[in-house]
């Protein structure tokens, strides 16, 4: 990946998908990243036991640093130590989230997800996690993203500080859609790595469309 500042405006964060093997996600993700611009991509473990989910994030993990892209992981606070990774995940429990950013900030990133409503959302930023996220793993099976999380996405950008990301749809032009929120991440997931997908164009054609629809952010 050529040293460039990052775009001024809603940037990718992936989502490794439901069912993959370390090496066949591997070489997709090496597919996307010779898409463009990443900034992040995240874990989760879909039922895998410890032993298979560190088998699995290893490899990956290691691929997006090698193209400074942060890794975060996805519930497990061992698997991301053990892997090295940049950043943690965890859903919908503000006293867990309260111990992991006093256990990991600054040296690892700590993200929320999990807050279906506005009184959710600002309950878990209140322990001041480093993005909030506003989506389900695996769920973007529609074209469009889910209204809900478009809405939670648009307030939260205009009130709150904290970072968001929001989840995509199936489709790679509803990168449209959530860039338009003023959310400063979109996550793709299917509409990277679903069949039939080109991980690279898909990746090109998201960042094309954010660089012309998506608003730019104050310096």
């Amino acid at each position: 990946m050529t040293e460039m500042l990052p775009p001024n405006r809603c940037r990718i964060v992936l989502i490794a998908p439901e069912g993959e093997t370390p090496a066949g996600f591997v070489k997709r993700f090496r597919e996307a990243i010779a898409g463009g611009d990443i900034a992040s991509i995240l874990l989760p473990a879909y039922g895998m036991d410890e032993a298979a989910f560190q088998a699995f994030a290893k490899p990956v993990v290691a691929a997006a640093q090698e193209a400074g892209i942060a890794a975060v992981i996805a519930g497990d606070t061992r698997i991301a130590g053990r892997v090295g990774a940049d950043g943690l995940h965890l859903e919908g429990d503000r006293s867990a989230l309260e111990e992991a950013i006093s256990h990991y900030q600054p040296k690892m990133m700590v993200g929320a997800g999990g807050a279906k409503t506005r009184d959710e959302a600002l309950e878990l930023g209140e322990a001041r996690p480093d993005y909030i996220f506003f989506g389900r793993f695996g769920y973007d099976t529609k074209p469009e993203p889910h209204h809900r999380n478009l809405t939670l996405g648009e307030w939260w950008a205009e009130m709150v500080e904290i970072p968001c990301i929001v989840m995509a749809g199936s489709d790679i032009a509803s990168v449209e859609a959530v860039g338009r929120t003023g959310a400063e991440f979109v996550a793709l997931s299917s509409a990277i790595f679903g069949e039939g997908i080109d991980p690279k164009e898909a990746v090109a054609r998201a960042n094309a469309i954010l660089d012309e629809t998506a608003p730019r952010f104050e310096e």
